[in-house]
């Protein structure tokens, strides 16, 4: 018997020995995949040009200008009552109820501002409804006729959404939203009419608002590719069509001396560490590799908008750098307003938030910048309880969650007004959710250089 026993022993061993190597090549196995996925997954998909001629960048010449973003207008006519639209209302931070009048003050601002053009980068509306458009454009037509030129590009709400409705009784119903060439129509009085340069497969161009700069308006969004019931696709990206265009129109600047700045929606880098991982959509698809092809051509800056904060960061690659100001949403507090100056090779820009001069004598700011928090903390809360969290913990991670989004749209983060967290008020599972999702709110408190409201650039380095 002990004999036998002893085999049956050896047996049981050699089986756990057999399922932990089994176990072991599929953890092995797994850890292969992922990290060949990931580096298969960070490859570039198209081939990025470089600039390989000899000389020094072109000089900025000296401009004043002005850039607004994420106007999301939203004309009343298109209903504002009723479930959906208190749904649609409640669910984002957009302030769409005052779309129009903040609009206006913006305009207002910027007739009296000196600027000799006006930077716009993408969600023009809404979600592309038509008479949004015809709206957006006679109100920009204003500055136009006032002198000040107006250059626009499409964000990802724009063109081709399935998302286009108005709201009757509690639900909804689909309107007119615009097609790519429609667009350019409507706006071709803001960069298209007078543009020098033009890409026959996308809203992308080139305008000279000054002597010696061009804007090198690109259009980022896939709206080619949105269908009716799935909503608008929010990611970025530049076709191989797009970038042998684009490495074109850099090479004829080189060659003729021209500096340039970009304009496009969709972030040119992420603007906090970890936003790839939590937002990849809000950055254009290969930003890095796309970074370095316009760093080479020495392009120095580019203006982007979409993620509705005020954030400027730095790249640089192989000792050109470029940077990327992004400018918050007109319609989520604090409302800003860019205006820049070039002047002896350095961009000097000031940041104006208008949201405390909409509705003067009223707690309206306040009330905006609540909302603001509040909106974030119900669609972190809405994420948390995927996970199980509890009603207690959501709560209490979702607020914090949406004091870093604020702080983060505002500018100028300061960690020091960062609210504690206290895990001891968290269960154990809420421990652990917290502790893979932590780096969003680290990440979002931590401002990467350089300033993000008020800051000097120098373009010669």
């Amino acid at each position: 018997m002990a004999v036998k026993t002893t085999k049956q022993q050896n047996s049981k061993r050699l089986r756990r020995k057999i399922i932990l190597i089994i176990l072991a090549a599929i953890i092995v196995a797994i850890f292969a995949y992922t990290q060949i996925s990931s580096y298969v997954g960070s490859l570039p998909k198209i081939d990025y040009h470089y600039y390989s001629g000899q000389g020094q960048a072109a000089n900025y010449p000296d401009a004043g200008f002005a850039v607004i973003s994420d106007l999301h207008f939203y004309d009343k006519s298109l209903g504002t009552t009723g479930a959906a639209f208190e749904e649609t209302l409640y669910s984002d931070r957009k302030l769409l109820l005052d779309s129009e009048e903040l609009l206006d003050l913006a305009i207002g601002e910027l007739l009296g501002s000196g600027a000799g053009f006006v930077l716009v980068s993408g969600d023009l509306t809404k979600d592309g409804e038509r008479i949004n458009h015809e709206r957006v454009s006679a109100k920009l037509q204003k500055l136009v006729d006032a002198g000040i030129k107006v250059f626009v590009v499409p964000g990802n709400h724009d063109v081709n959404n399935p998302d286009a409705v108005r709201f009757v009784g509690d639900g909804k119903e689909p309107v007119d939203s615009v097609t790519a060439e429609e667009f350019s129509r409507v706006y071709e009085n803001m960069g298209y009419k007078d543009a020098i340069m033009r890409d026959e497969n996308s809203l992308s161009y080139v305008a000279e608002p000054v002597d010696g700069l061009w804007i090198m308006a690109i259009d980022s969004c896939r709206y080619a590719e949105n269908e009716a019931g799935t909503g608008e696709i929010v990611g970025g990206m530049i076709s191989q069509g797009q970038e042998n265009w684009l490495a074109d129109a850099l090479g004829r600047a080189a060659a003729e001396n021209k500096a340039v700045i970009v304009l496009m929606h969709h972030g040119l880098m992420e603007h906090w560490d970890g936003q790839d991982k939590l937002h990849p959509d809000y950055i254009v698809d290969g930003y890095k590799y796309f970074g370095e092809s316009l760093s080479s051509f020495k392009v120095r800056v580019g203006f982007t908008g979409h993620y509705h904060a005020l954030d400027v960061t730095r790249a640089e690659f192989g000792g050109n750098a470029i940077y990327d100001v992004e400018t918050g949403s007109l319609v989520t507090a604090p409302c800003p307003i860019r205006f820049c100056e070039i002047a002896d090779g350095a961009l000097t820009i000031k940041t104006k938030k208008i949201i405390g001069e909409l509705y003067p004598g009223t707690d309206f700011a306040e009330k905006a910048d609540a909302f603001v928090k509040e909106t974030v903390k119900r669609e972190a809360y809405g994420t948390l309880k995927k996970y199980h969290v509890s009603d207690n913990d959501s709560n209490y991670i979702a607020g914090a969650v949406g004091e870093a989004f604020a702080a983060h749209y505002a500018g100028d983060e300061d960690p020091a007004l960062r609210p504690e967290i206290d895990t001891g008020e968290l269960n154990i599972w809420g421990k652990l959710i917290f502790s893979t999702q932590k780096y969003v709110v680290e990440g979002l408190w931590e401002d990467l250089n350089p300033p993000d409201n008020d800051v000097i650039i120098d373009l010669n380095k």
